[in-house]
């Protein structure tokens, strides 16, 4: 009788898992609409105000999201929020002359609705590399910065497509490069959140933007 009773749970647990994974997308195309409507700007630190001047836009024959990066330090959030997945995009700057190294900018994944907690893909010509704000399973906030822990600079000149790929699931982000995986971050603290993009200052495109949802693991 146990091992009846122990096989029809195994089935059942089995049979679960088969239709989750046969209701998930294989992916989802989070190119936002020329009108961005199911993402929302919202400000950089999360106190902040705000600014009127609104510096995204689409231009829809290249189906390419343009951050013009000359109204204030924000995100664009998505209006949905997601668990594990696997989220790939292309970026690139718009080059502002030989001697202009600084350009800043990220992609953001499992924010807080309003941005206090963030886990950032950075991108700058000093490299790709994860960095924020953790949840940790202490229950307290704290940043963190893995520049230093960079496995290798694999960004290109300001002008030229990158590819990233983030993978988050469970407790671990993982940020690949233009094909390597360059930076990993354990324990973190929020298990669900939303994407973002970030505009700091200079003008950025990002498009190819698929998310691939992965099937979160349950304890049983």
């Amino acid at each position: 009788m146990r091992r009846s009773i122990l096989g029809l749970a195994t089935f059942f647990v089995t049979l679960a898992a088969g239709q989750l994974a046969a209701q998930l997308p294989d992916e989802i195309d989070l190119l936002p609409p020329e009108s961005l409507q199911g993402w929302t700007r919202i400000p950089i630190p999360a106190i902040d105000g705000l600014k009127p001047k609104q510096q995204w836009r689409i231009d829809p024959a290249q189906r390419t999201l343009i951050c013009s990066g000359d109204g204030g330090h924000e995100w664009l959030r998505s209006d949905r929020d997601f668990g594990d997945f696997i989220l790939t995009v292309e970026w690139r700057f718009t080059p502002r002359g030989a001697d202009e190294k600084r350009y800043n900018s990220g992609v953001g994944v499992r924010l807080s609705k309003w941005g206090e907690i963030w886990y950032q893909a950075q991108t700058g010509l000093t490299g790709g590399y994860l960095f924020g704000q953790n949840f940790t399973p202490e229950g307290l906030l704290k940043g963190f910065n893995l520049q230093k822990e960079m496995k290798e600079n694999r960004v290109k000149p300001a002008g030229e497509w990158n590819r990233y790929e983030i993978r988050a699931e469970s407790d671990r982000l993982t940020l690949s490069v233009n094909g390597a995986v360059v930076s990993e971050l354990t324990n973190v603290g929020l298990r669900r959140g939303y994407i973002g993009f970030e505009a700091e200052g200079y003008e950025i495109a990002f498009r190819n933007i698929r998310l691939k949802p992965l099937a979160q693991k349950t304890i049983y």
